[in-house]
């Protein structure tokens, strides 16, 4: 399920779901505990969060508190407390629902980092392992062209041999993006306009580059995906050193 469409599920769930489970839960409300009632809430709200963003998990936190609220507390279907214990209650349902959705949504951060990390670090090792079987360069190109686009989110990706022609933005070894020379703040201004360079090297020898052009309003990844882009094109440098003469530049 794409995440976008997840997320406008989770959304909807976070409004309705705390409202159907308070509803089905108003006739044990004379038989359970306040406390134990907020629980199955709690339960509601976890599942939210597991499902959707942090919003949501919020979203649901409040929504949770409010039918709390309505359904399960005296005096029912009215938006008051009476009872001092409900009121403490209702208030611990909204916080523990707040930090539950922090919790999940942070998990499902680092589950998403993790899974991108591997797919990373799989790109390098299956480069490696075509550059080890002597693969042609022309064969190790098209295979980093086709990763470089999809690790950078990239809207095109083509390569130069040969002489250094003009100085365009380039991506620099340590993953940094530099425009003339200078440091280019990619956290404040994204990308810069146009192609990127991302040379191509082996040793001091320069053998080539990616010229890589950024979706329009695309965000630049982080450091780390930058810099596996980077290793990307020095496995290309190996195989082209290894195959032909080399053009110092």
């Amino acid at each position: 399920m794409k995440s976008s469409l997840r997320d406008r599920i989770a959304a909807i769930s976070a409004l309705l779901a705390p409202l159907v489970v308070a509803l089905a839960l108003t006739p044990l409300r004379t038989h359970l505990s306040s406390a134990n009632l907020a629980l199955l809430l709690v339960v509601v709200i976890v599942a939210v969060s597991a499902l959707g963003n942090r919003a949501a998990g919020v979203l649901a936190a409040l929504s949770s508190a409010v039918w709390f609220d309505f359904f399960l507390t005296r005096p029912y279907q009215r938006f008051t407390i009476s009872h001092g214990d409900d009121i403490t209650t209702a208030v611990l349902l909204l916080a523990v629902g707040v930090a539950v959705s922090q919790l999940a949504a942070h998990a499902r951060k680092l589950k998403l980092i993790t899974v991108t990390d591997a797919r990373h670090l799989a790109h390098v090792h299956d480069t490696a392992r075509l550059v080890q079987a002597g693969a042609s360069p022309d064969a190790v190109v098209d295979q980093v062209c086709g990763q470089l686009v999809e690790v950078l989110g990239l809207q095109g990706c083509r390569f130069e041999y040969g002489s250094l022609l003009g100085r365009p933005p380039r991506l620099e070894q340590d993953g940094q993006v530099t425009v003339d020379r200078a440091h280019w703040d990619l956290d404040q201004d994204g990308w810069p306009p146009g192609e990127i360079e991302l040379r191509a090297s082996a040793g001091a020898h320069y053998l080539g580059r990616f010229m890589l052009l950024p979706a329009p309003g695309a965000v630049p990844p982080p450091l780390q995906t930058r810099l596996v882009a980077v290793s990307l094109a020095d496995h290309v440098g190996a195989a082209l050193d290894t195959a032909g003469p080399v053009l110092d530049g």
